[in-house]
């Protein structure tokens, strides 16, 4: 009997009764944990006492990051039509995708491709952190050693969220922040963080996944290395018996989800711990050390899709409405081997558009694709998590070669409950510079996620999409 499956041979299956009406602030509890519940049609959802046609699924909003641009030969989508390649806002219709883009074949038809948009702070201020620390808020950023910028969009929206959530919000992040000062006397701060909970703060961003599944499932005490499901698993007999067959059957598959997850925790506990012994010994930080010493995934695809995993479980939970994930931050050493890509990820942006840098650029879009394509599993009513949702995809850069930020690459994911139409090539290229501001946009997601905002960074009027 496999790990997945020894949880759910102790769970006694319910017999036919009528299921009860339980509270949806109903958590699973353990000694020293608790988890939060999916979407159960037999559960008042989200807390709310109210009928099917009534209930009103949260609206989510994430954000990925990928730094240093984008292979711009190889970013392009245009409907496939026979139309010209050239198109106007607003044009729907079957969706041709270019070659970085493939990851999302599947899900093109909840997809928008939107092109053209800047962020007018980054453009003219020097390299790199300066092009990276606004771009989730518009403003100007300060050189020096005094921070000074802006409050980002997702911590705007987790200000007016957080108290109806466990977590205001989610941060994290792929890679250690760094210190220091960039040669254009920017720093380093503002390439390592796009989340500001204010004009100098940065949200404190969680690059361990075993230290970020810990927060998402409350797990402390000195039972912290012990199985949560082994914990919860006398709660769980008793909630199966109070649900339809249908819910039982969406229990056990978000069971199976969350072990599939702590699995891969497990093992990179062991190395975190590892890890601050070997930083004790040596007497170093262990921020400054490089990985896998300092304790994070050798491998970055286990790193990036197990952050997914957790922030697709956070929204299927309601834990938090808010993510953010730093890939890679801004000048980025990552490497990756399993590209057959030599150079560190800076250094390859400088030859963007070769065919090293065009499978790195596919690569994150297929983190993108998995996040979206996780969250559009996962049924809620009538919908899907990621139809409920806005997940972004934006990169600081058009260019690395160039450090061209005079356009970003962006790409939106999801429906925002029925708020946003998807399936659209949405071009702003040719706009005039008033109409085509990133802040424009984060202010129509904020206006459509029911805050009554009328202006944001640089933009006063919201992006007609």
């Amino acid at each position: 009997m496999n790990d997945n499956t020894a949880w759910k041979s102790k769970m006694k299956p319910s017999s036919n009764v009528q299921p009860k009406r339980v509270s949806r602030r109903t958590l699973l509890k353990g000694t020293g944990v608790s988890m939060a519940l999916p979407w159960l049609e037999s559960i008042p959802v989200w807390g709310i006492e109210a009928s099917k046609d009534e209930v009103q699924t949260p609206k989510r909003f994430a954000v990925q990051f990928m730094a240093c641009g984008v292979n711009r030969d190889h970013w392009w989508a245009k409907p496939n039509d026979g139309s010209d390649s050239t198109v106007s806002e607003g044009v729907t219709g079957p969706m041709e995708l270019s070659k970085s883009l493939q990851p999302l074949e599947a899900l093109k038809h909840k997809l928008n491709y939107v092109g053209g948009l800047f962020n007018r702070s980054a453009v003219g201020v020097g390299i790199h952190p300066g092009q990276t620390g606004n771009i989730l808020s518009g403003a100007s950023l300060q050189k020096g050693a005094e921070l000074r910028g802006g409050i980002s969009v997702d911590q705007v929206l987790a200000n007016h969220w957080g108290d109806q959530t466990a977590q205001p919000s989610l941060v994290l992040g792929c890679e250690q922040p760094v210190t220091g000062y960039h040669e254009t006397n920017f720093s380093m701060a503002y390439s390592s963080h796009i989340s500001w909970q204010n004009a100098t703060s940065p949200v404190p961003m969680e690059v361990y996944p075993s230290l970020a599944f810990d927060s998402l499932f409350d797990n402390r005490g000195n039972r912290r290395n012990q199985s949560i499901l082994d914990r919860v698993q006398d709660h769980a007999n008793s909630l199966r018996r109070d649900v339809s067959a249908a819910d039982q059957a969406r229990l056990d598959e978000y069971m199976t989800s969350v072990r599939e997850v702590e699995k891969q925790v497990e093992r990179m506990r062991k190395e975190q711990d590892r890890a601050v012994d070997r930083a004790t010994e040596k007497g170093k930080p262990l921020v400054t050390m490089e990985r896998p010493d300092n304790g994070l995934p050798e491998d970055i695809r286990d790193h990036m899709r197990l952050m997914g995993d957790l922030i697709a479980i956070a929204f299927q939970t309601d834990k938090t409405r808010v993510a953010s994930l730093l890939l890679c931050r801004d000048i980025s050493g990552l490497f990756y081997p399993f590209l057959d890509v030599r150079k560190a990820h800076h250094a390859a942006s400088h030859s963007d558009l070769n065919d090293d840098f065009e499978r790195v650029t596919r690569y994150y879009v297929s983190q993108f694709a998995y996040l979206a394509g996780k969250l559009d599993a996962m049924q809620e009513g009538d919908r899907t998590v990621l139809d409920n949702s806005c997940l972004l995809f934006i990169n600081n850069m058009w260019s690395g070669s160039r450090h061209d930020s005079s356009k970003v690459p962006l790409l939106m994911a999801g429906g925002l409950g029925g708020t946003v139409e998807t399936g659209r090539v949405l071009e702003f290229g040719e706009q005039d510079d008033e109409d085509r501001k990133l802040c424009s946009l984060y202010l129509t997601l904020m206006q459509r996620m029911g805050l009554p905002q009328t202006a944001f960074g640089d933009a006063a009027t919201a992006l007609p999409i």
